[in-house]
């Protein structure tokens, strides 16, 4: 079973959307997907009541019972369990980072958001210091490999893409994925009904970028073809 992670040290960069978009990629592809919602707020689990499909199963989670939940997920056959942290929680997302694969850290390319990047901690000479940034979170979590999802672009800023891209890359020392996802009013209207875009709109942009991302993904952990797991969504989320 892989795992994918996704953290951000600000709320309302598009985990969630990014999580359950995924999640139902992999799903679409044969693969049984579970997706732990870390969030108080839920949005992951309150999309998945919407659902009639098993898979993939949403499992909400609290912090400290992670490792319990992923084993039960590898139990029961998961080929890929998808982490969703939310925003401004640093024992979440070390949790999220300290269990996953892949880490996927969404963005706005602006200068606030690419700013929680960098941010140094507290520090013995300046104890007020600042917030933790997520480059410190993922030293604590071990270093996973990492990429930082730019979110929310126009469609067609593809000048603009590049340039943040390279931006993330000199202030963070984090790698940039060279995938990116546009401000499409799908993103944010298919969860509403229980869907994604790649549902409402198959042929679509938006479900093209996400295939794209999908597929990258799939290529850094190493899940293009093979078997797939013999669990099923409805199993895993009453396992869970």
């Amino acid at each position: 079973m892989r795992v994918i992670g996704l953290v951000s040290q600000k709320g309302g960069t598009g985990k969630t959307t990014t999580a359950v978009e995924l999640a139902v990629a992999a799903a679409r592809d044969g693969k049984i997907v579970a997706l732990l919602d870390l969030d108080p707020q839920a949005n992951a689990t309150d999309w998945k009541d919407l659902r009639q499909a098993d898979n993939p199963a949403v499992i909400s989670c609290q912090v400290s019972r992670v490792p319990q939940q992923l084993e039960v997920c590898r139990r029961m056959g998961a080929d890929l369990a998808i982490i969703d942290s939310p925003g401004k929680s640093d024992s979440a997302a070390i949790a999220a980072a300290r269990h996953a694969d892949l880490v996927l850290i969404p963005s706005r390319p602006k200068f606030y958001d690419l700013k929680t990047l960098s941010r140094r901690p507290p520090t013995e000479a300046n104890p007020k210091g600042e917030e933790s940034s997520v480059r410190d979170l993922l030293r604590v979590a071990g270093d996973p490999p990492t990429f930082v999802l730019l979110n929310f672009l126009h469609p067609g800023a593809t000048k603009t893409a590049a340039a943040a891209k390279a931006i993330v890359e000199r202030i963070s020392g984090l790698k940039a994925c060279p995938v990116h996802l546009s401000q499409f009013a799908v993103f944010t209207d298919a969860p509403a009904s229980g869907q994604t875009a790649q549902e409402i709109e198959p042929d679509g942009p938006a479900a093209t970028e996400i295939q794209q991302l999908y597929m990258f993904i799939c290529e850094q952990l190493d899940m293009l073809g093979g078997q797939h797991g013999e669990g099923d969504g409805r199993r895993l989320a009453e396992g869970a």
